[in-house]
């Protein structure tokens, strides 16, 4: 009868161990299955992310509010191109292609040749900070080096691709349109708008909200000012442009104006906030 009980109980300690070991092992299996990355956010055409490199995590911080347009500002240093606001703030690791290129081309890589899953060609502006022709020659050449990348523009032809990059700040025009072949388009000005369209040259034309209009957010806009909004934004659809406003006042009024009268890029530093508002806005 001892021998019995004593049986019974090594028996339960064996099953209790075993049921030990096996609840272990379901953690350890746990542990080891890597955790699924969230899937992308929906990407939003209308949204601009204005100096983006100035946000705690350039280019993605963008991407994961669901931009399609974001800007970068380049300095060339030697042969660096380096991303900053201005040369005081240059520092030698901020690179175009560590900030921005390499992770567009492993974003394209890991969502078959789109920076969104099945979603539309993103925005990239970069505004060349020092001597035009000097820094876009070295551009090109960077640029040259992710095949597959980048929209491609051969004389009227344009092979579509996941980012397509539009210079703005020094811009070369003369040396772009003299080019068989090229990686980027010409962000325009306002004058652009009363000219024969440039096909292939220029897709978007940007300008400074302040040149045009006063108003700032407060209250209805002005009629002859709204009347002005939306003869640039018929101008330019006309010619096969976006319109962009840099500068323009960074509010829910302004974004809601500029939406309405159909500006095609809103600036805006508050990720979070225009996401919220042309969700909203798009929504059924």
């Amino acid at each position: 009868m001892v021998k019995f009980c004593e049986t019974e109980r090594t028996s339960a300690v064996a099953w209790l161990s075993l049921g030990l070991l096996g609840l272990m092992s379901v953690e350890v299996r746990a542990a080891d299955t890597p955790a699924q990355p969230a899937p992308p956010p929906s990407p939003i055409v209308r949204a601009h992310s204005h100096n983006d490199y100035e946000h705690q995590r350039p280019l993605l911080d963008a991407l994961d509010h669901g931009f399609c347009s974001v800007e970068a500002d380049v300095f060339l240093v030697g042969t660096n191109l380096l991303v900053a606001h201005a040369r005081a703030q240059i520092s030698p690791e901020r690179t175009l292609a560590k900030l921005y290129l390499d992770p567009l081309r492993e974003r394209a890589r890991q969502y078959g040749g789109r920076i969104y899953p099945g979603g539309p060609p993103i925005w990239l502006f970069i505004d060349l900070k020092t001597e035009a022709e000097a820094t876009y020659n070295r551009l090109h050449g960077i640029l040259a080096g992710y095949p597959n990348l980048f929209t491609r523009f051969e004389g009227d032809r344009a092979v579509t691709n996941a980012v397509t990059v539009i210079i703005s700040g020094n811009r070369p025009r003369a040396l772009m349109e003299a080019q068989k072949a090229r990686y980027a388009t010409l962000d325009g000005r306002a004058p652009d708008l009363d000219a024969p369209a440039a096909t292939n040259l220029i897709h978007v034309v940007s300008d400074q909200w302040s040149k045009f209009f006063k108003w700032r957010g407060s209250g209805a806009m002005p009629e002859n000012e709204l009347a002005l909004l939306k003869t640039m934004v018929n101008k330019a659809h006309a010619r096969g442009y976006l319109l962009r406003l840099w500068a323009a006042p960074d509010n829910h009024a302004t974004w809601k104006t500029q939406f309405d009268a159909g500006v095609d890029l809103i600036n805006t530093d508050n990720h979070a906030g225009l996401r919220e508002f042309l969700t909203g806005a798009t929504r059924p």
